[in-house]
């Protein structure tokens, strides 16, 4: 089957990484990010969102991201739809993840829908560090079952000591989803073209935040991404009409043709004086 044929992109297992070094790694991120967990039940509950449902949030959805964007835009007093719609484009991106992996987990189709369930920017990040399938699955198993464990359990802790914690607004707990979401992408941008999107989308997100209703400003901001690969097509077509058409660079200060034209070396003379003398004298006096 297709799924099961050797990636060009996947090395030979010869030369693969130690599975206690990936299960490590994985660990690393499964904890690390995990007990966040206990931020987010914390948050969900100052919300006003009940102990069931916060848990709910997190056995299901299990998108930190987004269960932080629907918690922050309903705590903000947002529309529920609107907050909802808010988290759903967030969650988005984890099916284009779902693309890559599928391709290099190539797991059998009775294990996919259960193992859907972890495609997340962690298990993502880990699996995709890895040199050969076999890492590639660990790294994703691994860091998908420490994570959901952890995730879970401290969200219902977070949740059930909310309020003994009091005032979640004062101890900023609302911020640590956003901050371990943006530790995460931040290394992902690479290119011009990255950075131009997460630019203009903080941009529009904070710029729109005092006067667009909770959880807009999240939609609005989606549009950076098509705005900024438009303008990038664009500017590549225009460069090879340019290109196709002969018109010289611009910068480089060439002419059309993109020839460089050099006066004859005998057009003009300098004397020893450093006079100029526009040629032999032919006036016949003797010099």
């Amino acid at each position: 089957m297709a799924q099961q044929t050797a990636l060009p992109d996947i090395r030979s297992e010869e030369g693969g990484k130690p599975d206690a070094a990936v299960v490590r790694d994985a660990l690393g991120v499964g904890v690390a990010v995990g007990l966040s967990g206990f931020a987010f039940g914390v948050t969900s509950a100052g919300s006003g969102l009940s102990l069931l449902q916060t848990c709910a949030l997190s056995l299901l959805v299990f998108t930190g991201a987004s269960q932080f964007a629907l918690v922050g835009a309903l705590a903000a007093g947002g529309n529920p739809l609107t907050a909802a719609a808010g988290a759903f484009f967030l969650g988005v991106r984890n099916a284009f993840y779902g693309l890559r992996l599928s391709q290099l987990l190539a797991l059998p189709r009775a294990v996919r829908p259960f193992a859907a369930q972890w495609v997340i920017d962690e298990t993502t990040a880990v699996a995709l560090a890895q040199p050969t399938r076999r890492s590639v699955r660990i790294g994703f198993t691994v860091t998908g079952l420490s994570l959901y464990l952890l995730w879970n359990l401290t969200t219902l802790l977070g949740a059930a000591g909310a309020e003994a914690i009091g005032d979640t607004d004062a101890w900023g707990l609302d911020a640590a989803g956003p901050a371990v979401f943006l530790a995460l992408l931040a290394p992902m941008l690479k290119t011009a073209t990255e950075r131009a999107v997460a630019g203009i989308a903080v941009l529009l997100g904070l710029g729109l935040l005092p006067v667009l209703p909770a959880g807009v400003p999240v939609l609005v901001a989606a549009l950076a991404a098509p705005a900024v690969l438009w303008a990038t097509g664009r500017r590549r077509a225009d460069t090879a009409r340019d290109a196709s058409a002969g018109v010289p660079n611009r910068a480089s200060g060439g002419s059309p043709d993109g020839a460089v034209h050099r006066a004859p070396d005998s057009a003009v003379h300098r004397s020893p004086d450093g006079a100029h003398d526009d040629g032999p004298d032919t006036s016949g006096e003797a010099r």
